[in-house]
């Protein structure tokens, strides 16, 4: 799935090929993926794209007021094209659920893998209008969103630092991966209580949140779209590498896997050397 820094990186790219660009078509491959019916989508066509913004995970085209707002969830991604195949999308018929087309010949389609749809289009003129925008905590890179702010959303919360890193209307954009990779930074358990925190883990989770992303975002920058899958995977150190070194003590990366996700941590950096039982009734680690 992609996370703040793959989905930063995706809008300045967007933004330097979409921008000034007017557009001529937008062609739906699945109905599901609309999840609004007003404005229509062809009420983008024959205007010009205005920027390309993000929120949270959201990507955000305004389209001259008209906004054009997706949720690439967990299978989903952008597949850009200098020129955009000439055949029409078949509804039903291939992975695109939408192709949009510019005057330029440009152009990009919306795909998913597998049969667990996700991905979540919508046309509206105002992004809040979006649920799931409209929900979103704050940015994590936000300028005014400094150590005080960080500490004022863990207070009181019984739950696991890393369902709270993870929980869009607590902080918005990061996911699994990089809630791994903070907490890895950070030497924290990903089942210890955010409200346990002392002030010093607090102060120290909230620098590795921000040089992770920040990292992050930097790594993705300038990266075509169909390269920042692999630049992310490449960036980790401790999400999906499970029975890795890892590269800060040399102990293998263990992982707990739940249902439909899992989790990577290093036992020796965050857990006191302790493996957190692999199941999802796991005890948190203190």
């Amino acid at each position: 799935m992609p996370e703040l820094p793959e989905v930063q990186a995706l809008v300045d790219f967007l933004a330097g090929r979409m921008v000034g660009q007017v557009v001529t078509d937008v062609e739906l491959g699945s109905i599901a993926v609309l999840k609004t019916y007003a404005p229509p989508p062809d009420a983008l066509v024959g205007s010009p794209v205005d920027g390309v913004a993000r929120h949270g995970k959201f990507v955000d085209v305004d389209v001259d007021g008209t906004h054009l707002v997706f949720h690439l969830a967990r299978a989903g991604w952008l597949r850009w094209y200098d020129e955009v195949p000439a055949t029409r999308v078949r509804p039903g018929k291939s992975p695109i659920a939408l192709r949009v087309r510019l005057d330029d010949g440009s152009g990009f389609d919306l795909t998913e893998a597998g049969t667990k749809k996700g991905l979540a289009a919508y046309v509206v003129t105002d992004p809040a209008a979006v649920p799931g925008i409209a929900s979103l905590g704050p940015d994590p890179l936000a300028e005014q969103f400094d150590e005080e702010a960080f500490a004022s959303l863990l207070a009181g919360r019984r739950t696991q630092v890393k369902g709270v890193l993870r929980d869009q209307s607590v902080l918005a954009g990061v996911g699994n991966a990089y809630s791994d990779e903070v907490l890895h930074a950070a030497r924290l358990s990903p089942f210890a209580l955010a409200a346990s925190l002392t002030p010093e883990q607090v102060g120290e989770l909230y620098r590795a949140l921000r040089t992770t992303l920040e990292a992050a975002v930097l790594a993705a920058s300038g990266k075509p779209a169909a390269e920042l899958k692999d630049a992310k995977r490449a960036g980790m150190n401790v999400h999906g590498r499970t029975g890795e070194p890892c590269p800060v003590c040399g102990d293998s990366v263990h992982e707990v896997a739940f249902a439909d996700s899992s989790l990577q941590y290093c036992p020796t950096c965050q857990t006191g050397g302790k493996p957190l039982a692999d199941r999802r009734t796991s005890r948190f680690l203190k």
